[in-house]
């Protein structure tokens, strides 16, 4: 029988610390949600390794190492409001859960929304509403947030999700531009967003949420 346990301390202590994720919620959230649970069961096996994992419907499991350090640099505290895009099966929302009040967590495809909330339900993660609708509207009804996350690559965050973050709010999302991607933080102030660095990452590109072609006459 395998022990996940084990292979959460293993992920935590080789993928996750050594990345510089220092926060103890986040490494105590690492090391209590079980991955695996959140995951096809044909992949269960596979839930603990250090790269982007499939897990069908267009979306992927960010690897620990990216997932880690992107919630270390939005410092999310205990009386946030979260909104988490692309939330796939769950996991980032049941992580998120730990360090948040609540979780608004988005995902396009019907089932797989039905079955994130099943399977949150199921690990005893009550904080967290999951909503079946298109990532690029968001779920402005339940916000403005305190902090938004995407669990997927952007070329470009659409003004219609900017708009749910609150005056003083962070947000978290992996850029790519072309095979090459980096993790930015948004700070909002009253004029706007302010993009800055945080790490390097990548990941596939959500639908949605790539670069309006443009062209030139």
């Amino acid at each position: 029988m395998t022990d996940y346990a084990a292979r959460r301390k293993l992920m935590v202590d080789t993928q996750v610390r050594p990345s510089d994720v220092t926060k103890f919620p986040i490494i105590e959230a690492m090391l209590s949600v079980p991955r695996e649970a959140y995951v096809p069961e044909a992949q269960r096996e596979a839930a603990y390794m250090g790269e982007n994992l499939d897990i069908g419907g267009s979306r992927v499991l960010l690897e620990p190492r990216s997932l880690g350090k992107l919630l270390d640099a939005l410092d999310i505290q205990p009386t946030d409001m979260v909104l988490d895009l692309g939330c796939g099966l769950g996991y980032s929302s049941a992580v998120i859960a730990c360090l948040a009040e609540a979780v608004v967590a988005v995902e396009s495809d019907e089932a797989m929304a039905k079955d994130a909330q099943s399977r949150l339900s199921g690990t005893g993660v009550d904080n967290v509403a999951v909503l079946h609708r298109d990532l690029t509207m968001g779920a402005a009804k339940h916000g403005p947030y305190d902090t938004i996350v995407l669990q997927g690559a952007v070329e470009a965050v659409p003004d219609a999700i900017l708009a749910q973050l609150k005056v003083g709010g962070r947000i978290g999302c992996i850029f790519m531009e072309g095979a090459l991607g980096v993790a930015r933080i948004g700070h909002k102030s009253a004029s706007g967003v302010t993009w800055r660095y945080a790490f390097n990452a990548s990941a596939p590109v959500l639908t949605g949420f790539e670069k309006t072609a443009e062209f030139a006459l």
